[in-house]
């Protein structure tokens, strides 16, 4: 599962105007995909082999059981291609899932806490896999293992346990896109759209190849509306985003912009707030 956010020409999963060249987040690990690729390589990432790979393969490959899919509204489907990177079930799928009012998070990071408000109305699939992830533990102990500085491109990204980028739950689920974000400067097409400070999106490696990976937007960032947003940072949560990305990327041969964090960064603990 290839990082999910990729580094391709903007076509990749995450993200950039400068990312735009790289095409393809053809990078082993994550980090570059993620954010460089708008859609395209976050497409060609991880995901996109979950999609194609392990539904075709399980369906066709020698009397294997089709992978199970969840039978409400939002279809969370195994991708026996691609294991999860930790134990976990398929989430709960009722028939009518909750698609109303927020619901407070917290990851607690070496650098602090970062508060996170869920908005279930804004992405109430995306809301109910990230919780029931959170409720299991899935995140506990796991690094965000990469960020970008890209000019248009500048988030930190989590959610793999494997800290490879390409780790995830052992399923995929549909996306729930935005459709009324404002139009990036920088992209005189339009096509790009400003993920704003603050908000917190999931990356992918193509439609409808969520996961568990997530990234955090600590200045606004030009994207192809192509990845969910699911909820915001908080003002604590942004200033530990501040400090990580302070630190920069660690020195790399391929990219003084994308990859790890030079301070690392992890989730000792994700937790609910429960009032």
């Amino acid at each position: 599962m290839r990082s999910r956010m990729a580094a391709t020409a903007l076509t990749g999963t995450v993200l950039a105007a400068a990312v735009l060249a790289a095409t393809a987040l053809v990078v082993p690990g994550g980090p570059a995909s993620a954010a460089t690729g708008g859609n395209a390589s976050a497409a060609t990432g991880g995901n996109a082999s979950a999609a194609t790979g392990g539904n075709a393969s399980a369906a066709t490959g020698g009397g294997a059981p089709p992978p199970r899919t969840t039978h409400g509204p939002c279809g969370y489907t195994e991708t026996p291609d691609e294991p999860a990177a930790r134990p976990v079930p398929l989430p709960p799928d009722p028939r009518r899932t909750l698609n109303r009012g927020t619901v407070d998070t917290v990851l607690k990071t070496n650098h602090g806490d970062i508060g996170l408000t869920l908005d279930r109305a804004e992405a109430p699939c995306t809301v109910q896999s990230f919780l029931h992830l959170v409720r299991h533990r899935f995140y506990d102990r796991t690094p965000c293992h990469r960020l970008t500085a890209y000019p248009t491109l500048k988030v930190l990204q989590c959610g793999d346990p494997t800290g490879t980028g390409e780790g995830g739950p052992g399923y995929r689920y549909k996306d729930e896109l935005p459709t009324d974000l404002p139009p990036a400067p920088t992209d005189p097409t339009g096509a790009r759209k400003v993920y704003k400070r603050g908000v917190l999106a999931m990356a992918n490696a193509g439609p409808d190849t969520n996961g568990s990976q997530f990234f955090l937007v600590y200045a606004d960032s030009a994207l192809r509306p192509n990845y969910t947003i699911f909820g915001t940072v908080d003002s604590n949560g942004l200033a530990v985003l501040d400090e990580i990305a302070a630190g920069g990327v660690k020195p790399n041969p391929d990219s003084p912009v994308d990859g790890e964090p030079a301070l690392p960064a992890n989730i000792i603990r994700a937790r609910i707030d429960y009032f």
